[in-house]
């Protein structure tokens, strides 16, 4: 394993064992067993660091990337995108679990700067894949240019509100209220399009 892999498996463990830890230079050095100055080579900043393992954990989480796969029509590899992110929340006991532990890292405890660089970092990460999503679809002309910071915040909110929803003891069958609202916001993302030059118009 290579210096630069071991830091980055050094960081991960960290995380694995606190999720609001600081991954500080020395501390990751340390956890690797690698000098501070040879971690500043492979990382120049406590930024680069995070923002690398972040990519990493959610590349090792999300295997395979649906907005690929040339062979489906852009709304339905959007979709595609969409389900398997939410299939990462698992259903009932999992999807219970899966929140309890958001509540227990960031909700319960004081929001310290530890707790909301950890939360901004995860935050930072969802915006990048979402926004890699609608930028290939641009690049593809299936949506027009633009700043898509809005339909980016929009789709977050849908899956947190989703991913919600399935943990909790709703009447009728979770799966199939998803579909009609993944189908819903996919449908409104490719009929808004981008926001103005302006900005969206104040109400």
């Amino acid at each position: 394993m290579d210096t630069r892999e071991r830091i980055l498996k050094a960081a991960a463990e960290m995380i694995a064992e606190d999720v609001t830890a600081k991954l500080s230079v020395r501390a990751v050095a340390a956890r690797a067993g690698v000098s501070t100055g040879s971690l500043r080579f492979h990382f120049p900043t406590q930024r680069a660091l995070q923002d690398s393992l972040l990519a990493r954990i959610y590349g090792h989480l999300l295997p395979g990337d649906p907005i690929q796969d040339r062979s489906l029509p852009p709304r339905e590899r959007l979709l595609n995108c969409l389900r398997q992110v939410l299939a990462l929340t698992g259903t009932n006991e999992e999807a219970r679990a899966a929140w309890g532990a958001t509540y227990r890292a960031f909700i319960e405890p004081e929001p310290t700067e530890p707790v909301r660089a950890a939360y901004l970092g995860l935050e930072r990460e969802a915006e990048r894949r979402v926004e890699h999503w609608l930028a290939v679809l641009v690049e593809e002309g299936a949506l027009p240019p633009g700043d898509h910071t809005r339909n980016v915040r929009f789709l977050l909110t849908v899956l947190n509100g989703l991913s919600f929803e399935r943990a909790m003891p709703t009447r009728e069958s979770v799966l199939v209220a998803e579909t009609q609202t993944l189908n819903a916001a996919v449908d409104q993302v490719f009929s808004t399009g981008p926001a103005s030059p302006a900005g969206p118009a104040l109400p």
